[in-house]
């Protein structure tokens, strides 16, 4: 075995933790932080998500999101608008729409970039082989 999994894991997270810098250094001038632009993102696949579903899909707790919708909301960013019952659905106000599709321009940069030593089929290689590794989400 030329690889053991951890130390494929630890390559797993190094790539990802200079994704992370390299991400937040290319969104700074767009006045974004990854998780904000990635809260765009989500809003711009799936309008009207709940507080708990942005929660999830951008690695945060309910609480820490919360903080950071209002936030958004406030810049103009993001909408908070009311829901079935007591739910609250977010959606991209015309500026974070804006803000978001920049973000894609920069955000597709640097992983064309990081990925540039790859060649189409390793990259297509690499994905299947990550989507095997992840398998379906037990949690789901």
């Amino acid at each position: 075995m030329k690889y053991r999994p951890a130390d494929v894991a630890l390559a797993v997270k190094r790539l990802q933790y200079r994704h992370h810098r390299a991400l937040s250094h290319a969104l700074a001038p767009l006045g974004l932080s990854l998780v904000q632009w990635d809260t765009l993102r989500h809003l711009h696949r799936q309008p009207d998500a709940s507080l708990h579903d942005l929660a999830v899909l951008t690695f945060q707790t309910d609480q820490s999101f919360g903080s950071l919708a209002t936030r958004m909301a406030d810049r103009g960013l993001i909408e908070r608008v009311p829901g079935p019952g007591r739910a609250v659905k977010h959606r991209l106000t015309p500026e974070g729409a804006r803000l978001r599709a920049a973000g894609q321009d920069a955000v597709d940069a640097v992983v064309t970039s990081s990925f540039r030593t790859l060649s189409t089929a390793q990259l297509d290689q690499l994905g299947e082989l990550l989507d095997t590794a992840l398998g379906p989400d037990p949690t789901a």
